[in-house]
């Protein structure tokens, strides 16, 4: 069978005309709700800016979903992929479910967190139970260790660190969910090079609504992805790295397991670093700060557009390398 470009691009842009023609009403309903950003010492922004990106990303990637699982369940849509996928959505339907279960729930929880400022041990424990099931219902890490109660471990403490590194991360316009869109991007073409049509079908899918969101964030912000929105991108991009192949018996490529951290590689060392940072200062790590890597690309005389430039260009680099594994 052809690679299936076409399909690839419908998918995407699905995604990302749901999530630009969602993103307005989405607005709205956060300025009525008064789920917005006010201003303050570390903000650039001089008026109440809505939560309002999670939100609108999360439609984006649900609607085209569930529209498209039912027109290929049904039959309605007949073509050359629709075999594979409706066989990969009955076997693994019990997967998907448990994603987009978990996808909500760590929406819910961001949106908590938004609007009540959870403290730190209420909203790790929301991050803790979407994580356990994923790691439940999804193939988990295993890193060739022989242990079922090793696999668990991993695969949870993975999805908790890709969350907090992207929530982290989440400090600028547009370098969120940039650097989410640019890895989304890569796991897809990871995974549809290795004929898993239906994981590349979900990477394109999430890349598409992440870009949708980004006219209405960057460079100018007229609406903020928010602890909703920020820990959906993570919670996704940890998803999308667990569930290609990079290694079987047919391809055994050992340097492939390499490629997550790789693809990932920015929004992990901005983590270790400032993590690292506030542990030595004795300042608790889940507090906010300056020291990330693009304040420190700003402090270095460059404009907070060119620093996220800068940023998604090396989250690229470091994914194409990840690709040639």
């Amino acid at each position: 069978m052809p690679f299936p470009y076409n399909y690839f691009l419908v998918t995407f842009a699905g995604a990302f005309l749901t999530t630009l023609l969602a993103l307005p009403l989405w607005r709205k309903w956060c300025l009525r709700t008064k789920l917005v950003d006010e201003p303050g010492d570390r903000k650039i922004h001089h008026e109440p800016t809505p939560l309002a990106g999670g939100y609108a990303v999360l439609t984006g990637i649900l609607l085209p979903l569930m529209a498209g699982a039912i027109l290929i369940a049904s039959g309605f849509l007949k073509f050359s992929l629709a075999g594979p996928i409706a066989y990969g959505l009955k076997h693994r339907g019990l997967e998907l479910g448990a994603i987009a279960a978990g996808a909500i729930g760590i929406t819910i929880l961001g949106w908590l967190d938004d609007k009540h400022e959870l403290k730190a041990l209420p909203k790790f424990a929301g991050q803790f139970l979407a994580a356990v099931v994923v790691a439940i219902a999804c193939k988990k890490i295993t890193l060739f260790v022989p242990s079922a109660a090793f696999s668990y471990a991993i695969t949870v403490l993975w999805l908790l660190t890709v969350i907090n590194a992207f929530n982290f991360m989440d400090n600028m316009n547009g370098l969120c969910a940039g650097v989410g869109a640019i890895g989304a991007f890569l796991f897809a073409l990871i995974a549809a090079s290795n004929g898993e049509y239906l994981v590349a079908l979900a990477g394109f899918l999430i890349c598409g609504s992440l870009l949708g969101f980004l006219p209405w964030n960057f460079p100018n912000a007229r609406a903020f992805l928010g602890d909703a929105g920020s820990q959906l991108v993570g919670y996704l991009l940890a998803v999308m790295a667990i569930l290609p192949h990079f290694y079987t018996k047919q391809n055994p490529r050992p340097l492939a397991v390499l490629s997550p951290l790789l693809v990932l590689a920015i929004p992990l060392l901005d983590l270790a670093q400032v993590t690292l940072m506030r542990t030595l200062n004795r300042k608790p790590f889940w507090i906010g700060d300056t020291n990330h890597i693009s304040h420190r690309l700003v402090r270095a005389g460059l404009s907070r557009t060119r620093s996220v430039l800068i940023l998604w260009l090396a989250a690229a680099a470091l994914g194409a390398l990840a690709c040639c594994l």
